[in-house]
């Protein structure tokens, strides 16, 4: 009788072969749609349980509170969308390490070339408009308040909206699109939702925004990592905030070194991953 023999395991897929899971374009659209539409239903109820008690819908609690839940909504909704094709990991959004001075050059690079570009945008079209977050976060409302607002804008935001809007949305366009057009529409769809009605002049601010989210997507394109649009986001929020609120200055010089150096142990810290392989425009997932 001939010895039994046990087959030998299947070989390991060697580092880097494995491919980001292929997002249907189309998931950028319905994530979008239902991360706003949730953001609304939690604003609305959150609204009303403040005015049952007594309270003012537009206060600056109501509008903190809700800023935090429309991080949650959307981040959850990329999640959500992302586990109908397979189980969510982190550098599938672009979480994940990178290599500190490509990272941090490519990062500096494209904020250069933001505030050039603003600079020169400003010069022709000199809009008459800012936006009012800072006041509406309760910036303009004692210390705590500044120190409130300033950690939302400079920590919470960036990395929220990065998660979202470069992570999930740029990545599932990625799938159909080339960069060029995918980043056009993410920096588009960005500079809206950032839109305060503003008239005329709040329509001018539109197109620095839309600028900065296709640059955002630009240098996530070449350094692999989410942390550094991050980084950009953030450095661009600090000085935003210390222009703009009074004081703003001394928040902005503690939260955002604190923020550089949490994204500098996160580049260490966090894994690489096989994500160096992108998905290939025009392949499309099973949703």
């Amino acid at each position: 009788m001939a010895p039994t023999v046990t087959p030998p395991d299947p070989p390991e897929l060697p580092e880097g072969a494995e491919r980001r899971p292929p997002w249907p374009a189309m998931f950028a659209l319905w994530g979008f749609l239902v991360g706003l539409g949730t953001t609304l239903l939690a604003g609305t109820i959150l609204a009303g349980i403040v005015v049952a008690f007594g309270g003012e819908a537009d206060g600056t609690a109501v509008t903190v509170i809700g800023t935090i839940a429309q991080g949650f909504c959307f981040a959850g909704t990329a999640w959500f969308f992302a586990s109908r094709v397979s189980k969510p990991r982190l550098w599938h959004f672009g979480l994940q390490g990178s290599r500190f001075w490509p990272t941090l050059g490519w990062a500096a690079l494209g904020t250069l070339a933001f505030y050039i570009l603003t600079v020169i945008y400003g010069a022709l079209v000199q809009p008459d408009a800012e936006q009012e977050t800072v006041e509406a976060l309760g910036g303009d409302q004692g210390t705590f308040g500044l120190i409130l607002a300033g950690t939302m804008v400079i920590a919470v935001a960036p990395v929220v909206e990065e998660f979202f809007f470069r992570g999930f949305f740029y990545r599932a366009l990625r799938g159909r699109m080339s960069i060029a057009v995918a980043a056009l529409v993410d920096g588009i769809v960005f500079g809206i939702i950032h839109f305060q009605f503003d008239g005329v002049d709040g329509l001018l601010i539109l197109p620095p925004l839309a600028v900065l989210g296709v640059l955002f997507c630009l240098v996530y394109e070449k350094t692999g990592t989410l942390l550094a649009p991050i980084g950009m986001h953030a450095f661009n929020n600090a000085v935003a905030f210390a222009v703009q609120a009074d004081d703003g200055w001394m928040v902005s010089v503690v939260v955002g070194p604190l923020v550089f150096a949490a994204l500098v142990v996160a580049g260490r810290r966090l894994p690489r991953g096989p994500a160096q392989t992108p998905v290939r425009a025009g392949t499309v997932a099973r949703a």
